[in-house]
């Protein structure tokens, strides 16, 4: 073994090892270091498992890998698109866990039996994930909600898994180049954050709070709220939400929305929350988006949000509005700026490939646009060419790819790049309006009151450094001998130019004086002159091809 792990975390270990040999990265298994388990297994067949395999052994394998086969689900970069399908499953179609320590876990958390704290509680769940059940409830005044139970021991076990994770990536990243391009350890960093915040339903009941406020003037869309007696860092109570998952909707079923106006406001809806809030729903896979019956969208299960700084809001808005305008050039310098490169970073591949990926986005049909896709794409080939670029960039395409797709399904027309122009002043508005607040304006104001005060005794003081010769520029140059030389040979290059141009203007004036002292017929000094003015002529022009040619050697050198 290469890898010193206790006795608890070698079977987790070598489980992890065997479902990469199994999948055809038998190359990471023996970097890995597991002998045994390369010495007693064949080579991976060229065909390989079922694609259905994959989701049916991150099932077995317990919460953190479900997690991470619903992350994998909507990742087309990282995963061929037979798994994709077959990892969709994981997002709410898992194994529940009994009734009975669901009683347990509501008793423990909010101090009473079931029976006393709802009026009706349904034991059956309508959809299990990988931390926890939902179940249908009412409370004792007849509000239907659904209430989210985490899953038993849960945080132990993904405390364990991530600590094993975490050796393999610090590893990987160590000795693969694989790990070194991809950087694992920043991925499970970023990937345990997640994970604890979604484990957090008091974070997550405050998340539904935040965007229900940020989306309040989006007729079409819902948000369920939490009720705050009913929630706990275990348990979620939330309102009911009557509906049908967008996935589940026929095209007879279609024909009764407006498809049209409910996809662009979603989208719409969503750029506010990426450029405009800060803070996005950043999970919008097919089971966690619905059509309730009165029409409207509703966005569920808000334990995995997006966070966008300020200043990457404007450079991700620059960067959707030049994907969507074809801008390739645009796309790159963006995508330069925003990211951080490594002494391997080829930018002429890098900018060609981009250049190739906005090509073929523009070229697609109407049906199979994809502006996730894109970013996507994108994050991927700047990785590959040396440039890292922010989590947020890639967490932004995961979310847009996911929300193309439930798009498509609502108005199959839906153009995402057509949206993205539409919006653009509006967003722009929209952030001003955020930004330009009573205290931003307050603090601008304190800004300019502070400077006319203290204007008059600067300009005082500028006044009498003047006066008493007291004034003094300072200039930081690169290199201040190396341009005083520069200048000299221009000077001096300049003046041999003058005096050859006055040996001419000379020798031409003085050819109309007639005098003893001949040359070939012609005034003797005239010729002395024009005689003069050649050989300095010839001696500059040696001199500049001669300089000239020493400073290329130099360069190449």
């Amino acid at each position: 073994m290469k890898l010193k792990l206790s006795a608890a975390h070698l079977k987790r270990y070598r489980e992890i090892a065997a479902l990469l040999w199994k999948y055809g990265r038998s190359d990471l298994v023996r970097q890995m270091g597991v002998d045994d388990l390369f010495n007693s297994r064949q080579e991976t067949k060229v065909n390989g498992p079922p694609p259905e395999d994959l989701a049916n052994d991150l099932e077995a394998m317990g919460p953190t890998f479900i997690k991470i086969g619903q992350l994998l689900s909507s990742r087309s970069d990282l995963l061929p698109e037979v798994y994709l399908k077959p990892l969709s499953r994981l997002q709410d179609s898992v194994k529940p866990f009994p009734y009975e320590q669901v009683e347990q876990i509501v008793l423990s958390e909010l101090g009473a039996r079931i029976s006393k704290a709802f009026s009706d509680f349904n034991p059956k769940p309508i959809a299990a994930a990988s931390l926890g059940q939902v179940h249908f409830a009412a409370l004792r005044d007849g509000r239907q909600v659904i209430v989210k139970i985490q899953r038993p021991e849960i945080r132990k076990q993904i405390a364990e898994d991530f600590e094993v994770l975490t050796q393999i990536a610090e590893f990987l990243d160590a000795h693969t180049e694989f790990g070194r391009r991809y950087r694992f350890l920043t991925v499970i960093e970023e990937f345990r954050m997640t994970i604890q915040q979604e484990l957090n339903y008091e974070r997550e009941a405050q998340n539904l709070l935040t965007l229900g406020q940020n989306l309040e003037d989006f007729d079409k869309i819902q948000v369920p709220q939490p009720v705050a007696d009913y929630t706990t860092r275990c348990v979620l109570t939330m309102d009911f939400v009557q509906g049908r998952k967008i996935t589940s909707l026929s095209p007879l079923a279609r024909l009764d929305i407006n498809g049209g106006v409910l996809a662009e406001e979603l989208f719409e809806a969503y750029l506010k929350q990426i450029m405009v809030d800060g803070m996005f729903h950043a999970d919008p896979h097919p089971g966690n988006v619905f059509l309730a019956d009165d029409g409207r969208i509703a966005l569920i299960d808000l334990g995995m949000v997006g966070h966008v700084a300020p200043t990457l809001q404007e450079n991700l808005l620059k960067l959707l509005i030049a994907i969507s305008e074809g801008d390739n050039e645009q796309a790159g310098d963006l995508l330069v700026r925003i990211g951080r490169t490594d002494d391997n970073f080829d930018q002429v591949q890098f900018r060609r490939r981009i250049a190739q990926i906005i090509t073929v986005s523009q070229n697609q049909s109407l049906e199979r646009l994809n502006v996730g896709k894109s970013l996507m794409d994108m994050s991927k080939t700047a990785i590959d060419n040396g440039l890292f670029v922010p989590s947020e960039l890639t967490l932004l395409g995961k979310t847009l790819l996911q929300l193309d797709e439930i798009g498509k399904i609502i108005d199959p027309k839906f153009d995402p790049y057509a949206a993205v122009r539409r919006n653009v002043r509006s967003l722009l508005a929209q952030r001003f309006k955020r930004h330009v607040s009573q205290g931003t304006l307050a603090n601008t104001l304190i800004d300019f009151k502070n400077l006319f005060t203290n204007l008059p005794v600067r300009l005082g003081r500028i006044v009498d450094a003047v006066a008493n010769s007291e004034l003094e520029v300072k200039v930081k140059a690169v290199d201040t001998q190396l341009l005083v030389e520069g200048f000299q040979k221009v000077a001096n290059r300049i003046t041999a130019g003058v005096i050859l141009a006055s040996l001419i203007l000379g020798a031409a004036l003085l050819m109309r004086i007639q005098t003893q002292f001949t040359i070939f017929g012609y005034p003797g000094l005239a010729i002395l002159c024009f005689l003069g003015a050649a050989a300095g002529g010839v001696w500059l022009l040696f001199n500049i091809f001669f300089q000239d040619e020493k400073i290329k050697k130099k360069k190449k050198i």
